[in-house]
């Protein structure tokens, strides 16, 4: 029998703990606090089927990639400690999860019904249209609040916010494209909801910070800017394009050495 996933709520209850421990934490601790985080990154990856693992890992590979370049490179924004954290690219594929888990636990993802007619499950098609029906409604909700959120983050930035964020409100567009018309709708709106949530915490606290105009360019940015989610939902689009790429290669790998390995005398 599969074992359940990881409740999203657990697991944004463990990242918020993450980043408010660091505030405080020396650099070996923070190192420490790195090799628990992929600890529990492995943990969580283990009640999850395979091609949410390979999604999972492609975000923190396309994640991390981003982050050496906004942050150690370009020095958009920075860390604590001016440092690149240990504890950030297990962390990015924990953001995944928990969207995910946010996702299936409003009903919105798979966005279909389980039952099958004709079984015991469900002896006819009756309650079949209704099921997809109410998955598809409440995946539109949710794609609402987090359209909403972000267009009005992005209108405040420009507005009334204390600083003018022109750099965020230019990815927002892109965010509200992704969730217009992305096939995973429901997974990106809830991967925004939960890294908009986390941005506003971390910076809060003093976990990173944001410049306030982008380096070279001299654009106006908030901290953190409303836009941010639209280059971590990027990276979830990759991950979700490469994952099928990478599970069909996987499994013709795995196919090929079994095939090998009992022709082998």
């Amino acid at each position: 029998m599969a074992r359940a996933a990881v409740p999203a709520l657990a697991l944004a209850a463990y990242l918020a703990a993450l980043l408010a421990v660091d505030r405080y934490a020396t650099y070996p601790e923070q190192l420490g606090l790195g090799v628990l985080t992929f600890v529990v990154l492995a943990g969580a990856l283990s009640r999850v089927p395979l091609e949410t693992r390979l999604q999972t890992l492609g975000v923190v590979c396309f994640a991390t990639v981003g982050e050496v370049t906004g942050s150690l490179l370009w020095g958009v924004y920075h860390y604590r400690l001016h440092n690149l954290p240990l504890f950030v690219p297990p962390a990015h594929g924990l953001v995944y999860l928990t969207g995910f888990a946010l996702a299936r636990s409003t009903g919105a993802w798979p966005p279909g019904p389980r039952l099958v007619p004709g079984t015991a499950q469900c002896a006819s098609h009756e309650g079949l249209v209704p099921t997809r029906q109410a998955a598809a409604t409440r995946a539109r909700a949710l794609v609402i609040v987090a359209a909403a959120f972000a267009a009005g983050w992005g209108l405040l930035g420009l507005t009334v916010l204390p600083r003018r964020d022109v750099a965020g409100a230019i990815g927002v567009p892109l965010l509200l494209l992704f969730l217009w018309r992305g096939r995973n709708r429901a997974i990106y709106a809830g991967v925004f909801l939960v890294v908009a949530s986390l941005e506003l915490y971390g910076t809060a606290i003093g976990t990173w910070r944001w410049e306030r105009e982008l380096p070279g360019l001299g654009i106006p940015n908030g901290n953190p800017p409303s836009g941010v989610a639209s280059g971590y939902v990027w990276f979830d689009v990759m991950a979700l394009l490469v994952a099928p790429m990478s599970l069909t290669l996987l499994r013709r790998l795995t196919d090929g050495n079994w095939t090998a390995t009992e022709g082998t005398p």
